[in-house]
């Protein structure tokens, strides 16, 4: 049963009662956590036992990765509560079907299914104690007046969950929005319950802006939480223009809560709960793929578990201070990168997703909202839906000139552009700017 001591305790560590004097110390004491999580797994857990061999705790980093495919093959093995898949699978899909999350735990686990952006869905396993430990350091980093001032939250999110329901505490209220509702209904019900922090994914939020904007909801929140989708610069940029306030941000997948943003808006991973290691694909640019040793999760053990994202590290520490690592951007899946063709040698040249967004951004203050997909030819199609009064052929044509100044600075040739409708419904399905499909 959740634990209201727990939480507090959690609370308090996540906002600062445990202080390191320098980054070298933080490592050092991730590094004993590490070892001693790991003793524990590899007696608990018979696939990390199998898996690391006789490998000593002190040559951790040097264990095989692990991903979500390893992970989801080796489940019943993996985690150490007893849970079959097909089990946690029926769960997780009746709860899912009916739209009641209450009752979707076995023998006091929490049972979670993930949204699967690459068609790939996972499970998630969190004790009652992991649980107390995520609303903890949740409420902490999040909560803009703390755990004991009042605070009304609305989380929008396609389930909901046992783990997230355990945010209510005290004075705080909170009301989940399933994005699988009409908007209408949605907007009706935010009418009511006025939040004072919302939660939502960027392309939910735009919605809200413009239901601010059209008069339909007449207030401010105190704080925006941007999660579940990358945040845009576009969606950025309107946000925060609307509302006239900083927009924060949750890194939260299954595989742990990775980071958050610091009161002066930058995101840093939560290096207090969680060990990153940072596998270049760019140094230059500092871009990475995130490799998750969580020591605060034993029921579903995250150890070197290789993530498909993509991070952009900050070139500079934060002015909060903070010794956690600063990121200047999340951009998506490793799998959305698009690729050019080399002007004379002929060979593919990456093309991240960051150069794409800032390119089709740039050609235009009438672009609203956009997607760009790459196909499996190589074709790049491009959707727009621009303000009432631009004139869309000079808006393509602008879109166009950055695009091909992109491939030149890149000394690539661009692919063929073909334009197509934009007809993205948030709720149903994430919303990636960029992306690159196989079909």
């Amino acid at each position: 049963m959740s634990s209201p001591f727990r939480i507090v305790t959690h609370y308090a560590l996540a906002r600062g009662m445990r202080r390191w004097a320098n980054r070298e110390q933080l490592e050092r004491w991730q590094e004993r956590r590490i070892r001693r999580h790991v003793e524990h797994v590899r007696a608990a857990s018979l696939f990390y036992r199998e898996w690391w061999g006789e490998r000593n705790a002190s040559q951790w980093r040097h264990f095989p990765q692990i991903d979500k495919s390893i992970m989801m093959q080796h489940f019943d093995a993996l985690n150490t509560v007893g849970i079959t898949k097909e089990e946690a699978f029926i769960l997780a899909g009746e709860s899912e079907d009916t739209r009641d999350f209450k009752q979707s735990s076995i023998q006091g686990i929490t049972v979670g299914l993930s949204s699967g952006t690459s068609g790939n869905r996972g499970l998630f396993l969190v004790s009652d104690r992991e649980q107390d430990a995520w609303t903890g350091t949740v409420l902490a980093k999040l909560l803009p007046g703390g755990l004991w001032k009042p605070a009304k939250i609305a989380f929008f999110l396609r389930a909901n969950s046992k783990l997230y329901e355990s945010v209510k505490r005290g004075r705080l209220q909170f009301q989940y929005f399933d994005l699988l509702e009409h908007v209408d209904v949605l907007i009706e019900r935010m009418k009511q319950y006025q939040p004072t922090v919302w939660v939502a994914p960027p392309s939910m939020l735009r919605i809200l802006a413009d239901s601010y904007l059209q008069g339909r909801l007449t207030y401010e929140p105190h704080k925006i939480i941007s999660a579940a989708e990358v945040l845009d610069p576009l969606d950025r940029n309107v946000l925060e223009r609307v509302f006239g306030q900083t927009v924060h941000q949750v890194y939260q997948c299954t595989e742990g809560f990775l980071g958050a943003t610091c009161s002066h808006g930058t995101l840093h991973l939560n290096e207090d709960i969680v060990h990153i290691e940072k596998e270049y694909i760019d140094p230059a640019t500092r871009r990475f793929v995130p490799v998750i040793t969580d020591f605060s999760r034993t029921s579903q053990p995250i150890i070197r578990y290789r993530l498909n994202d993509i991070l952009t590290e900050a070139a500079a520490p934060c002015p909060c201070g903070s010794l956690f690592t600063p990121i200047e951007r999340i951009e998506g899946r490793s799998d959305d990168t698009l690729y050019f063709s080399h002007v004379s040698e002929g060979e593919a040249v990456s093309v991240f997703p960051d150069f794409i967004s800032r390119a089709v951004i740039a050609a235009s203050p009438a672009i609203e909202h956009y997607r760009v997909v790459q196909r499996g030819s190589g074709v790049l199609e491009v959707s727009m839906r621009i303000s009432e009064e631009a004139d869309e052929n000079q808006v393509r044509a602008a879109v166009m000139r950055e695009l091909g100044r992109l491939a030149d600075r890149m000394q690539c040739v661009l692919p063929e552009v073909r334009y197509v409708p934009y007809t993205f419904e948030a709720g149903i399905t994430k919303l990636r700017r960029v992306e690159r499909r196989q079909d």
